[in-house]
């Protein structure tokens, strides 16, 4: 799994910021501490998506007016600009990013300390646009071993917003929160119809509507009336 097979799998723009939001629902209501999947409608002038495993590896999908900005890191994949001795990043990685998405390469946030852009793996699509992009001709290096999950540059971590989220989302909740969820209240929520305490009881019994207010207002999460 290379980000060009990501490219291939990703759904539209508009479903995709719905799946964004919907993990980040879901880590709120079943898990309130520091969040494996986030969602914030105030990424400055912009919206975004973001992952973090808490061990190194990210991914962030930014929605701008002109089109949306995918960037994945991950720490271990030997296309990392930490591989190389100049810290550059990995050939072709950034060929053809349309000018209009050229700022998220500044984004103090993807950078290190010096002001290198940290990425391991880039998608965009402009607004308007029938497909998703990556670099072309990028030479993948081989896995790293028999238990490489996530592919040479990392893309691999985004699966998990493809047509089968909801099964890939009662997998992770049972791998990562060691729990088993309410396949029903997940899929309610990947189909990011208005949230409703019963909904939220199936996830969490110890959790309403009321008590989500300031999460629901920065995830931009539809709420039933």
């Amino acid at each position: 799994m290379t980000v060009y097979d990501i490219a291939a799998g990703l759904p539209s723009i508009d479903r995709l910021r719905e799946r964004c939001k919907a993990l980040a629902m879901l880590e709120r209501v079943i898990d309130g501490g520091e969040p494996y999947y986030a969602y914030t409608s105030a990424w400055g002038e912009d919206e975004a998506g973001l992952m973090s495993n808490g061990s190194g590896d990210e991914w962030a999908v930014v929605f701008t007016t002109g089109g949306v900005f995918i960037r994945v890191f991950d720490h271990e994949s030997a296309m990392s600009p930490y591989g190389d001795p100049d810290h550059g990043l990995w050939p072709g990685l950034l060929d053809g990013l349309p000018s209009t998405l050229r700022p998220q390469v500044r984004e103090p946030a993807f950078c290190d300390e010096t002001g290198q852009f940290l990425a391991t793996a880039v998608l965009w699509r402009l607004a308007g646009d029938d497909r998703w992009h990556a670099g072309e001709g990028i030479t993948f290096p081989p896995p790293i071993g028999p238990y490489d999950d996530t592919g040479p540059d990392g893309a691999a971590m985004l699966e998990i917003l493809f047509d089968d989220i909801v099964d890939r989302y009662v997998e992770f909740a049972r791998d990562y929160h060691e729990i088993e969820v309410d396949r029903a209240a997940v899929a309610h929520v990947v189909a990011h119809r208005p949230l409703t305490d019963a909904v939220i009881r199936a996830l969490n019994p110890h959790l309403t509507v009321a008590r989500l207010g300031e999460d629901l207002s920065t995830i931009g999460y539809p709420v039933a009336a």
